[in-house]
């Protein structure tokens, strides 16, 4: 049976109220290293640097006796029930601690864990649209810019703040040597003080678990390996405040297509930059634009430049000429566009006029409303929560860059004149994907 370490002891379940009070202060978060020859435990040492932090955590709070100053996945990842657990921590943690190395960022579960913990913070940012950044990185080995995927190079940190031998030899060359054990007990002091000062002044709120075996890596797909994000496009057609349909509210809108905020009051954050916060999130490099600039700018027949999202007000639709030129983008049939229609459920304006509207998209945009798999058509139906557009976006995403990667590249012809096999293809999700013959009867090039 695998054993989950806080503060070195067993999981137990929580009550309601312990979980509330006192939430361990931070999800140390690591790559296990291989074993080798000589039976040693190759992560002995990253056990005692998380005692270490444990110790001047509990020192520099207030945590009672027996709570988890934080938490360290001890074993490996199998077992019934890792998943669950590894979720429900990182769904309560305060301040959330990748431990750089190569190996961390080569790591897909590792991927994982940022991504679940980024997500709460997204969701807290999108509800209060207040920074809310706490992700404290620790160099364990120092790691070239290169090597480092968006989600990491965009972290403000000064890792100097730790001394000048952290920055160049890590943790590891400092717990490892002798020599630099003063400078070791510096850096994981100065660790542990950034950790509970984070802790007690952004104070991100408790999400919902992740199931870590459907959710993506924040490093991207395994295949396009560590390195710039990708772009995506992010394409917003709705009003703005000056030009709003007859009997919606003003509220919704700003000066800008952009400003869009569907999900008011629940959500302060105008819902484009939201989503670009999610594809940011998936090792994307995100950019925005409205429909209504964007229209003249696309490629005709030529092949696409690069996969879209395409986000829908229903209530655009009242513009006969909006909805002209959103009938004329549809017929195009452009399958690297995934749209995605929020409405929210709690919008009484909305609710009055949903038959109306909805019937109108269907009319306006019929290819789109059936492209993709079942959770595209369901996106393009509607999306009510805030929570349920964060838990569609990966896959509306994942189906948009498998549909850029087949119409973008062209393949030489087989022999006999004949599109060859195309290669497998892995999606931000990360699974492994046959991409279709569309020559071949047998097959449905646009299914996937």
């Amino acid at each position: 049976m695998r054993v989950l370490t806080q503060d070195g002891g067993r999981v137990h379940a929580p009550t309601q109220q312990r979980a509330a009070d006192h939430r361990p202060y931070f999800f140390l978060s690591y790559a296990h290293t291989p074993g080798y020859g000589g039976g040693t435990d190759p992560d002995m040492w990253v056990e005692r640097l998380f005692q270490d932090l444990c110790g001047h955590v509990m020192a520099m709070t207030d945590l009672p006796a027996g709570a988890s100053a934080g938490f360290m996945d001890r074993e490996m990842r199998s077992g019934e029930g890792w998943s669950e657990r590894l979720g429900g921590v990182l769904s309560t943690c305060r301040v959330f601690v990748p431990l750089f190395s190569p190996r961390y960022f080569a790591s897909e579960m590792c991927g994982k864990e940022w991504y679940a913990f980024e997500q709460r913070a997204i969701h807290h940012r999108a509800r209060s649209n207040e920074p809310a950044e706490a992700i404290v990185p620790a160099l364990w080995v120092p790691v070239p810019p290169h090597q480092m995927p968006g989600s990491a190079e965009r972290l403000q940190f000064n890792h100097r703040d730790f001394g000048e031998r952290y920055v160049s030899d890590g943790l590891y060359g400092l717990i490892k040597l002798r020599l630099f054990g003063q400078e070791y007990e510096r850096a994981v002091y100065e660790l542990a003080k950034r950790i509970v000062s984070v802790a007690d002044t952004v104070r991100i709120d408790t999400g919902r678990p992740v199931d870590y075996r459907l959710a993506p890596s924040a490093f991207g797909s395994p295949s396009s390996g560590v390195g710039a994000p990708r772009p995506m496009r992010i394409t917003v057609a709705a009003p703005t405040r000056h030009d709003l349909p007859e009997g919606r509210a003003a509220e919704y809108y700003g000066d800008h297509p952009q400003d869009w905020n569907p999900y008011h009051p629940a959500a302060a954050k105008p819902l484009a930059y939201v989503t670009e916060e999610l594809v940011r999130s998936l090792n994307y490099q995100a950019f925005i634009a409205p429909f209504d600039e964007d229209t003249g700018q696309r490629e005709g027949k030529q092949p696409p430049t690069t996969p879209e999202i395409l986000l829908v007000d229903r209530w655009a639709l009242r513009d006969e000429d909006l909805r002209r030129r959103l009938a004329a983008f549809d017929a195009e049939n452009r399958p690297w566009v995934t749209m995605v229609v929020p409405w929210c459920r709690d919008d009484r304006q909305s609710r009055a006029a949903e038959a109306e509207l909805a019937e109108k998209l269907e009319q306006t945009m019929p290819t789109k409303m059936r492209q993709g798999r079942a959770f595209c058509r369901a996106a393009a139906k509607g999306v009510p929560t805030m929570e349920a557009f964060g838990q569609v976006l990966p896959q509306v995403v994942e189906v948009a860059a498998q549909q850029y990667l087949r119409h973008a590249t062209v393949y030489p012809p087989a022999a006999g004149g004949r599109q060859s096999e195309r290669k497998r293809l892995m999606g931000p999700m990360g699974d492994t994907q046959f991409i279709p013959d569309r020559h071949d009867p047998a097959t449905n090039a646009e299914d996937v």
